[in-house]
């Protein structure tokens, strides 16, 4: 299993929350928002320009600017 960020991940791959970094409010909301280590992440796609990201997690969509989604530090599977 490889570290990346959330906004490493190619649209359908999947991966387990790790940690969120950073502090302050946005870390908060981020957690509140269901991103917390352990959860289950799959991108779905991202936007034409590339910002922002899609992702589906326990059941529902949540769409995260890049700047965003570099601050959650996912678990994936390699691909072989």
């Amino acid at each position: 299993m490889s570290s990346l960020t959330l906004k490493q991940l190619s649209p359908g791959q999947k991966g387990i929350v790790i940690d969120v970094r950073g502090d302050g409010i946005l870390r908060r909301r981020l957690l509140e928002m269901g991103l917390v280590p352990g959860s289950r992440v799959q991108v779905e796609r991202y936007a034409p320009l590339g910002d922002p990201v899609e992702i589906r997690m326990q059941g529902y969509f949540l769409t995260l600017r890049k700047e965003e989604a570099g601050m959650v530090e996912v678990a994936c599977k390699e691909e072989n």
